[in-house]
């Protein structure tokens, strides 16, 4: 069956909200809610976040997206996603000019917006790849975006350590050796732990017909 032909729970709301519903806009906003928060979590430094909560940011980029809808020129999900993902760019950007490049006035910017959107491409590009079978087809699939956040959702379940675990390995990319530093843990526990979230995730994953 066509998504083009059959609209998404999203794909209705953004429709309503296009339309003047504030209510569907606020429920659409919500249903981004992991996603945006994964993608956060994966950007800040671990230091960073000890004094900036993921969930702040994510609410300043939904107030700025209900504030600002009506500048969104797109028509379908994916142009929404993108323009939540911009917002969201800027709003992290200005935390690490806040917290990090303050400290650092003496020191040449190495952090730009561009290179923060690079980052973010690449963590969304990465969600995809954690656990689901690459050889499946992708006409059998959700949209693209809609994969990575019932994806983020999915993982958003889990227990934190499950989540933090899955987000150094795939989406950070760190060797066991410094997960485990990261997380307390030996490199060996650090995988046995990953195996358990993955197990876990892929089982999620099955039940709501996505392994």
């Amino acid at each position: 069956m066509s998504s083009d032909s059959q609209p998404t729970h999203a794909g209705r709301l953004l429709e309503r909200a296009r339309s003047g519903s504030t209510e569907s806009l606020g429920h659409l906003l919500q249903l981004y809610g992991n996603y945006l928060r994964l993608l956060t979590v994966a950007q800040l430094e671990q230091r960073l976040r000890a004094r900036v909560s993921p969930s702040d940011v994510v609410q300043e980029t939904f107030f700025e997206a209900h504030r600002d809808f009506a500048q969104f020129r797109g028509t379908t999900t994916a142009e929404f996603i993108a323009w939540l993902r911009r917002i969201l760019v800027n709003n992290l950007y200005r935390v690490v000019e806040q917290h990090v490049l303050a400290e650092k006035r003496d020191v040449r910017r190495e952090l730009s917006l561009e290179r923060l959107a690079t980052a973010l491409e690449q963590s969304t590009a990465r969600l995809e790849a954690v656990i689901l079978d690459p050889g499946r087809s992708p006409c059998a699939d959700l949209q693209h975006q809609e994969l990575e956040v019932t994806l983020a959702d999915e993982i958003a379940s889990l227990s934190a350590d499950y989540r933090e675990v899955i987000i150094l390995r795939h989406i950070q990319l760190l060797p066991f050796e410094e997960i485990g530093q990261r997380m307390d843990r030996s490199s060996g526990a650090a995988r046995m732990l990953w195996l358990r979230a993955i197990k876990q995730l892929r089982e999620r994953l099955d039940s709501i017909g996505m392994g």
